[in-house]
């Protein structure tokens, strides 16, 4: 299996021990076709971070864990991908621990094992649960910087939250959903992927309060736990419609947005108005054509920015970094796609 890189750093890539990895590299008996596929790709992907580019510089090398859909995941691996390059002749090496769905045992077991084997930093989205926050502590307490990304663990010691004003957007969304009926009687579908994670929860507040104080005659039903995925998403909405026959508007706060609308479809119902999160392939899509009005976007790009600073400056590699700032969320309609969507 040719290469050019030293094994220690294909281990780290492939999260396997050295011995593994020599072993795989050196065809010896024993080894799992599965591991042999995780040597292979960490080549891959250590080829990719390399691109033919020769400078010498600091070098981290940082665990990216997240529980969120695939669509969401590709967004953020190509964030940190891309960013990285602006940090040069810093190098950042990333090893993405990506699923749709992890039990938050799963997530304690990784963060320990990330913990022991060593890293440079660990970016986390994962619940607000207490058994998370004690393994981020660990971290912390063994000197390794956690940065929580797009949804907060204020609980945790971590080291910062790159992300943004989520009780904002919640905010926001309320707003242009209420302005949008005029004070007139309106029944708004408010879809959570978990009320575990504490950023939806924290939009979910936003939405509310501001419903209650400045729309009242505004009400809204709540599904959740469909973990941003399609088939689990749609159940509940199919579910929400037939038992609320006044449901005409929706906030995705958690995703499954493609769910959403083929359930509003098959019950032959109209959505007045349907505010999302994210610009992603999907969403951009049901924006052109009309079936998502409002899609409240914050850089992606500038929150890993962050959490790259945050790292660093943790590392005393980065003098000066001034202290993070949450992302400004914006309103994006079918007319002022930013350039990344276009």
């Amino acid at each position: 299996m040719a290469h050019e890189f030293l094994i220690k750093d294909i281990a780290f890539q492939a999260g396997l021990s050295i011995a593994t990895v020599d072993r795989v590299l050196n065809a010896r008996s024993g080894v799992r076709k599965q591991t042999e596929l995780r040597v292979r790709a960490a080549i891959r992907e250590l080829e990719k971070q390399q691109s033919g580019v020769e400078i010498q510089g600091r070098k981290f090398g940082i665990d990216v864990i997240m529980e969120a859909p695939d669509r969401f995941t590709d967004a953020v691996r190509d964030a940190f991908e891309s960013e990285s390059l602006t940090f040069l002749p810093t190098i950042f090496r990333s090893r993405f621990h990506f699923a749709e769905s992890m039990r938050p045992q799963d997530i304690v077991q990784l963060l320990d094992r990330v913990r022991l084997r060593g890293t440079d930093g660990v970016v986390l989205k994962a619940p607000d649960v207490p058994e998370i926050s004690a393994a981020v502590a660990r971290l912390e307490q063994s000197g390794i910087p956690v940065v929580t990304l797009v949804t907060d663990l204020p609980n945790a010691p971590r080291t910062a939250y790159a992300g943004a004003d989520n009780r904002a957007a919640g905010e926001t969304a309320a707003y242009l959903i209420g302005e949008r009926f005029s004070g007139q009687p309106a029944m708004v579908l408010a879809t959570l992927s978990s009320s575990r994670f504490r950023g939806e929860e924290e939009r979910e507040i936003g939405f509310r309060r501001t419903l209650r104080n400045r729309y009242p005659s505004i009400g809204i039903v709540e599904i959740s736990e469909g973990l941003g995925r399609d088939d689990a998403t749609g159940a509940l909405t199919a579910e929400a419609l037939s038992n609320n026959p006044g449901i005409n508007a929706v906030y995705s706060i958690g995703g499954g947005n493609r769910a959403v609308l083929a359930a509003f479809a098959a019950a032959g119902r109209a959505c007045s108005i349907f505010v999302a999160h994210d610009l992603d392939a999907g969403n951009l899509e049901f924006l052109r054509n009309g079936q998502i009005h409002f899609i409240l976007h914050h850089d992606l790009k500038a929150d890993v920015r962050t959490a790259f600073r945050a790292i660093l400056g943790k590392k005393s590699a980065l003098t000066g970094q001034g202290v993070a700032r949450l992302s400004a969320v914006e309103v994006i309609t079918p007319y002022n796609i930013p350039a990344l969507g276009r």
